[in-house]
């Protein structure tokens, strides 16, 4: 039977699985489920993921959720998968396990974090929070610093200097994607330091062309759409003449 992965695109982990299934050519089918419309939550889905989360897959009997976990089956269990994504080497791939036990409590916290308390919020009904933004901010900048003198270490371009993006590369770019709602100003102002974290960023959308951008895509088509709006009501208030408040002196 034909793999089914239940995904969301803008869903950081679903576009990682995504992404490595269409560049190793494995046959699936991609079954959305929209997560604002709160379809994780209905009984069929939680029979499958009873977290209520995306992404999980069905692999004919086999049903399996959490990304790395995803990643790790589907490169070990379909024929095809270059071995840099996985590597057979015992000890590269322990040190891969390492980079994706470290990316769910240190970039995931804080880059999930910061995109929805500063943009995401209000198009799923929550209000924003700053307290919880800037808390997730510090847990960000420090993450993208770890991978910047930590994992990006070595001769190569890609995490544990390895010449071949691997299955936490794709990982873990997928999550950083998310930043590319954030408008320019605060885009440049997270990412701007980082530049080697930059370069690996663009080696691995390049390694993975063109399922990369294809996935991406909605997440693209989401920052045209916020930042047409942002242009409308900036318009607007430059129209109305909105300014502070006048303080008059006594």
């Amino acid at each position: 039977m034909k793999l089914k992965v239940y995904a969301d695109r803008m869903s950081q982990p679903s576009r990682a699985i995504l992404i490595f299934c269409k560049v190793n050519g494995i046959d699936f089918e991609e079954i959305h489920i929209e997560l604002s419309k709160r379809q994780q939550l209905s009984p069929e889905f939680q029979a499958i993921n009873p977290f209520k989360k995306v992404p999980a897959i069905v692999d004919g009997r086999f049903n399996l959720f959490e990304s790395h976990a995803i990643l790790i089956y589907i490169a070990s269990a379909f024929p095809g998968v270059a071995d840099h994504w996985y590597p057979a080497d015992v000890s590269r791939k322990a040190k891969i396990h390492a980079v994706l036990d470290w990316h769910h409590l240190n970039l995931r916290r804080g880059a999930a974090g910061f995109v929805l308390n500063t943009v995401l919020a209000p198009l799923l009904g929550l209000p924003l929070n700053k307290e919880a933004a800037a808390e997730a901010e510090k847990v960000l900048t420090s993450s993208l610093s770890t991978i910047e003198n930590i994992w990006l270490k070595g001769d190569g371009q890609y995490l544990l200097g390895g010449f071949r993006p691997s299955i936490a590369d794709l990982s873990l770019v997928c999550e950083i994607m998310q930043l590319q709602l954030l408008d320019e100003k605060e885009h440049d102002r997270i990412l701007g330091p980082h530049k080697k974290v930059q370069t690996w960023i663009a080696s691995t959308r390049n390694a993975t062309k063109p399922h990369f951008d294809e996935v991406h895509n909605v997440l693209y088509k989401l920052k045209l759409r916020l930042s047409l709006k942002q242009s409308s009501q900036a318009d607007g208030e430059r129209k109305s003449g909105i300014k502070g408040p006048i303080i008059s002196k006594m």
